[in-house]
């Protein structure tokens, strides 16, 4: 926090006419154990009031509000440990505290900004604590404001946290690529600043501060960054990065590497560009003439790389989207493990963690509607006969990761074992959400087998059903047509 915010800021609350739910004032009040329940009942608090922070200022008299300056030393030690060290460890969840000490014109001022709880109730020494007017009472004394306040938590998201804060409106069009936000969206550029900030904040990629300044929520700069490492290092860490192997192995040379700068949205369109002109090309043979064909379907490559951006866990710190060519596939990479089982992606409907991102990205039409994505995906893989794409869940211990493996073009005789029955059940999801059936003949069709070769085939089928994948549709007709096992 800026010392010009802080001063900012602190006119602020000295204009507010009492206290409030989400502002405590006190003149030197010092008692640790008081301190903590006023921490946990302001954070808490100022979720209910839909408030990003909540605020206790020292040196401010109870009665008029009046500066009058304090003793208080927030570097004061409580059982030999630091005040703040003491309070970070009896509060759970655990919150970014930072007691600033000001230099008022009227006196000496201790100003500590508490973070609005995000997931759970904040506890001080295991006990939930609320602000009503200027007492702290039990949470759990309250159950009507308890309920209030899961309500509230429920739909808090990463997307609503502060990417840069106390800044101009200069610097907001400066940092965000507000243009390719109306030209995703198809709608014509406001011819004035008021317009554009009104968008900006009704779709949530803005909100105001004080003292006429603005704040960048992280859904803004994740998607219409101009470059996001000029953000919050928790947000730079979310680019994307694409790396491209000699060979089939990460031992191999590195022959490409770029790290992303722009937003998801305002980056998108150069990311699949310079992923396309990174592929090599695949010859296909046909009736009359040879033809290039990219390696890999370009539906395929977009809807799951955008997967990957929406899907993600963005509360994993330090990691982000990774993009990886070898000679024989791509992997994508997103944080996180999925909230579907990666058996049910294709007849699933979508869940997200992100849930405006993705939205918002539907709607600047950079994926797939909501649910058929995936299926997509899978269609384009069967026409171009490519063996089926690999979804994997990696790294459980670290907080997990999503990896999909999509391969490049290889016949049914160089596909591996477990290739053939993944491509089976693949077959037999798609068929049946697209309210048809699998049989011999769709299945020889997507390997690209001819008819007398059938047998190869029905082996597949066998295998896939001994793995407990598919069951036949009629146990009377138990070669008629077949089902996903879950049917």
């Amino acid at each position: 926090m800026s010392d010009a915010r802080t001063l900012a800021l602190i006119e602020v609350l000295l204009s507010h006419p009492a206290e409030t739910d989400c502002v405590e004032s006190k003149e030197s009040q010092a008692d640790p154990h008081k301190i903590g329940k006023l921490i946990s009942a302001l954070s808490n608090a100022a979720r209910l009031a839909d408030q990003h922070f909540a605020y206790v200022v020292w040196g401010i008299r109870d009665n008029d509000l009046a500066v009058v300056g304090t003793q208080f030393d927030p570097s004061v030690q409580v059982q030999r440990e630091p005040l703040e060290f003491w309070l970070a460890n009896r509060l759970q969840p655990s919150l970014h505290l930072s007691f600033r000490k000001v230099s008022h014109p009227a006196g000496r001022l201790i100003l500590l900004e508490i973070p609005a709880t995000t997931s759970i109730p904040v506890e001080f020494d295991q006990t939930a604590y609320i602000r009503i007017g200027s007492a702290t009472p039990t949470l759990n004394d309250h159950p009507e404001r308890l309920q209030a306040l899961w309500a509230k938590l429920q739909p808090y998201v990463w997307e609503s946290g502060i990417a840069a804060q106390y800044i101009t409106s200069d610097e907001v069009l400066e940092r965000l690529d507000y243009a390719s936000y109306f030209s995703l969206l198809r709608q014509p550029l406001p011819d004035n600043r008021t317009g554009i900030f009104e968008r900006l904040q009704a779709e949530r990629l803005i909100f105001p501060d004080v003292a006429g300044r603005w704040n960048i929520t992280n859904l803004g700069a994740i998607l219409f960054a101009k470059n996001l490492k000029t953000l919050e290092p928790q947000i730079a860490r979310k680019a994307i990065r694409f790396v491209a192997y000699g060979g089939n192995s990460r031992a191999d040379t590195v022959i490409k590497r770029q790290d992303g700068s722009k937003g998801y949205a305002n980056g998108f369109s150069g990311l699949m560009s310079f992923i396309k002109a990174s592929l090599p090309s695949d010859e296909y043979i046909g009736t009359v003439f040879r033809e290039e064909r990219p390696l890999f379907p370009d539906i395929a490559m977009r809807e799951l790389i955008a997967n990957a951006l929406i899907h993600q866990d963005m509360t994993i710190r330090g990691s982000g989207p990774q993009l990886e060519l070898f000679k024989d596939r791509l992997e994508i990479t997103n944080p996180g493990i999925p909230l579907i089982s990666p058996e049910r992606l294709i007849d699933s409907p979508p869940r997200s963690r992100n849930e405006a991102l993705a939205a918002l990205m539907r709607r600047m039409r950079l994926c797939e509607e909501q649910g058929s994505g995936i299926d997509k995906v899978i269609k384009a893989v069967e026409l171009h006969q490519l063996p089926p794409p690999a979804f994997r869940v990696e790294d459980q211990v670290q907080g997990g990761a999503f990896r999909v493996v999509l391969y490049a073009p290889r016949k049914f005789s160089r596909m591996t074992p477990e290739e053939r029955i993944r491509a089976c059940y693949q077959h037999a999801v798609l068929k049946y959400v697209s309210g048809e059936k699998m049989q011999n003949s769709s299945l020889r069709e997507r390997f690209g087998i001819e008819e007398k070769n059938a047998s190869q085939v029905s082996q597949v089928i066998r295998r896939a059903l001994e793995h407990g994948l598919i069951r036949s549709e009629d146990p009377e007709r138990p070669r008629t047509a077949y089902v996903p096992f879950w049917a």
